[in-house]
């Protein structure tokens, strides 16, 4: 197994990889990403902020709750 490193932007889910490593490149391949922006990952916040679950059993706490010691 050969390693090979280029950094690239990510196009709508693709990542291109450059020509220069084609012949070097079989059929398969592993990938690992490493990113250089963590913790950008918010999509399943940004989703339940859009389409919050909505629970009957749900009770929000009361202003005593919150500050009670």
């Amino acid at each position: 197994m050969e390693a090979i490193e280029f950094k690239a932007r990510i196009k709508n889910g693709v990542i291109h990889v450059p020509r220069k490593y084609n012949k070097k490149l079989g059929k398969s391949v592993k990938v690992i990403l490493l990113s250089d922006t963590p913790g950008q990952n918010t999509e399943a916040i940004d989703e339940l902020l859009q389409d919050p679950v909505k629970l009957d059993t749900f009770v929000p706490s009361t202003r005593e709750d919150i500050y009670e010691r």
